[in-house]
């Protein structure tokens, strides 16, 4: 009971308080403030607005892949916005996109069963994708639900048009397409997809200098389209303004270089002018963008013809006709006869054999089209040409050239 008790060292007191006080300060102050562990760092949020600004100003500048990608991305925030499906279906008709265009609109129906201008792109994206039946229907609908849209007639005088020119299209709806044409230009004289349906009723009405003033109207309101720039160099060609065809060609590459249809119609605009190099040049162009689409090989091949190039003519002319293997492997169909311009591909592609002495190859090709389209008078006086050719072969009197190369598989 006498023992003497430890004094407390100060020292100590004083680091424990400091310890304390620590402790309390970081619990208190800087805990609260410090995010959990391997938890992602909050980043600020786009709103759809910004998006949709973005888009439309990319849409300004005709820079229509960033325009739908903008949408899309609004779509992300607001996926129930009718207006921006039917914004990208806008721009994938623009841009020949029309399974993806079908989706888009179809897609703005599901929120809004009743728009009718996703209606009328919906309409459209399936005529355009062969659905002709099923896009009357929509399009009459749309027509029923809002008389006054023009959108709508439109482009119901435009796959009207555009089918009447293939094997099931008659007369009738070219005429159909005509009214809806001058329909959809009276409700409003300053839309886009009625001059260029116009314009194409005027072409295959072989009215081309009308057709031009509707397409020059259409680009003016927007010279973003390629395909607008196609229609209008075609229908310069037809008037014989070759320059300014091949610079509305060249107009149609520049918006859109994967499409190989101004290619082709350069190659054959620089053949109608005798400049075979540039020709040959821009058809090569078309068929690597197209590598199975027999017509392509037929207009080169005809072109080497002109130029009596016969073993290239015959290369190309043999794999427009009876098919083949592309350079890049795929494989191409042959074309069936049938008319210009196939019935040309037949014909040149006879010449071209003749003049190599093949005609045992030849003279089947000359009897096929004097059959086959013997309406047609150039193509029978063709193949008289080919059986008078290979008569002077029998005959010693038309000099055939050694073979270069290795005829082509038949």
């Amino acid at each position: 009971m006498n023992r003497r008790r430890r004094r407390s060292n100060p020292l100590t007191i004083i680091i424990l308080v400091l310890l304390v006080g620590g402790a309390v300060y970081i619990n208190q102050v800087i805990v609260p403030q410090t995010p959990p562990l391997f938890m992602p760092t909050p980043t600020p949020t786009t709103s759809p607005e910004s998006y949709l600004a973005e888009a439309e100003q990319f849409v300004a500048e005709g820079k229509y892949a960033q325009a739908i990608q903008n949408y899309k991305d609004a779509l992300l925030l607001n996926p129930d916005n009718p207006g921006i499906f039917i914004n990208i279906a806008r721009l994938q008709i623009y841009t020949s996109r029309f399974d993806e265009a079908l989706v888009n609109a179809g897609n703005a129906l599901v929120s809004n069963p009743g728009n009718t201008q996703a209606m009328a792109l919906r309409g459209y994206a399936l005529g355009r994708t062969d659905d002709m039946v099923t896009a009357e229907s929509v399009l009459q609908q749309a027509i029923d639900l809002d008389p006054n849209n023009p959108l709508p007639y439109a482009y119901l005088a435009e796959i009207l048009a555009l089918h009447s020119q293939t094997t099931t299209g008659d007369l009738d709806m070219l005429n159909r397409a005509i009214e809806f044409s001058k329909k959809a230009l009276s409700f409003e004289p300053k839309i886009l997809e009625a001059h260029r349906a116009r314009g194409i009723v005027y072409e295959y009405t072989n009215n081309y200098e009308e057709a031009v003033a509707e397409f020059e109207a259409a680009i003016a309101l927007n010279h973003f389209i390629a395909d607008l720039h196609i229609y209008l160099g075609r229908n310069y060609r037809a008037i014989g303004e070759n320059t300014k065809a091949i610079q509305e060609f060249n107009n149609a590459i520049s918006l859109n270089p994967t499409n190989p249809e101004p290619y082709a119609r350069l190659s054959r605009t620089y053949a109608s002018l005798g400049e075979y190099p540039n020709s040959i040049s821009f058809g090569v162009d078309a068929i690597e963008r197209d590598p199975t689409d027999p017509f392509l090989y037929g207009y080169l091949g005809v072109v080497y013809y002109r130029m009596t190039d016969y073993p290239k003519a015959i290369e190309n002319l043999n794999i427009a006709v009876r098919g083949g293997t592309a350079a890049t492997g795929e494989v191409v169909e042959g074309l069936a006869l049938d008319y210009w311009p196939v019935s040309e591909f037949y014909t040149m592609l006879g010449l071209s054999l003749a003049n190599q002495g093949r005609c045992s190859e030849a003279l089947p090709i000359a009897q096929l089209v004097a059959n086959g389209v013997s309406i047609e008078e150039f193509s029978v006086a063709n193949a008289a040409e080919i059986v008078n050719l290979c008569q002077q072969v029998a005959d010693g009197d038309l000099q055939v050239p050694e073979p270069t190369a290795t005829p082509p598989p038949e």
